[in-house]
């Protein structure tokens, strides 16, 4: 499976830390977070991956190159303005081809989650959309499972006096995997993101499920997460396969 890692984000909301730095390239004792997710998914299988790019594009490729240092065919997908989550992956078409569906993670997680549950999930459900799925008070994604994991609603920035405290709310986690069909939902050269513009217009239309975290999961969208992200790897509570650094 090919998996693709958008990491075109300003990061504006970590403030000096990212002024001169992807986000994705933020360092967790002493590695890019971003190798630690590419890591991961190679781990797992996943050899061919894609990083789309914007902000400070070029400290991302000279770091990992073609990725043969970490055992990976890497390319990048330079976007001169931002696509957003949705209109990056119509960029990549092309390169996901015939392939009847592929993995897409946000750059700013640190995450030990397994893909397989997801991949079994997608499978068994012929799904357009398998996410992963966590709980959390409040979020800018809001999702609404039925009994059967079946996502039923999809409220992209909820009131902020609507939580999660219903066992049938779940909140987005950023790692999906999507069916090629997501292609004829957005047009080329469109600025569109997944959650409002894909997700919360598909559903009762098309079949998306949600696939509850298992194990640590941090998106790092903070100086106060970016430092709970380095707490969880210095204690060991977040204890990832690495490969020596690239």
């Amino acid at each position: 499976m090919k998996a693709i890692v958008l990491c075109a984000g300003l990061g504006t909301r970590l403030g000096p830390l990212t002024r001169d730095l992807p986000k994705s390239m933020l360092p967790l004792d002493g590695r890019p977070l971003l190798e630690y997710m590419l890591v991961h998914l190679r781990a797992q299988g996943v050899e061919d991956i894609a990083i789309n790019l914007h902000h400070r594009p070029q400290r991302i490729v000279d770091h990992f190159g073609d990725g043969s240092g970490l055992d990976l065919r890497l390319v990048y997908s330079q976007e001169e303005r931002l696509l957003g989550t949705a209109g990056a992956l119509k960029r990549l078409e092309p390169w996901i081809g015939a392939d009847e569906s592929f993995l897409v993670v946000y750059g700013d997680l640190l995450t030990d989650q397994e893909i397989e549950p997801l991949v079994e999930a997608h499978e068994a459900f012929d799904s357009f959309a398998t996410l992963l799925v966590h709980r959390r008070p409040h979020s800018n994604s809001l999702v609404e499972l039925d009994d059967d994991g079946r996502v039923v609603a999809f409220v992209e920035r909820p009131e902020p006096s609507r939580s999660c405290d219903s066992p049938r709310y779940w909140v987005n986690s950023g790692m999906q995997i999507l069916s090629r069909r997501i292609f004829s939902r957005v047009s080329p050269g469109a600025v569109a993101d997944l959650p409002a513009d894909v997700y919360s217009r598909v559903v009762g239309e098309e079949t998306i499920v949600g696939v509850p975290l298992r194990g640590y999961r941090c998106a790092i969208d903070s100086a106060r997460r970016y430092a709970e992200a380095r707490r969880a790897v210095a204690d060991g509570s977040f204890a990832p396969i690495l490969t020596p650094s690239t």
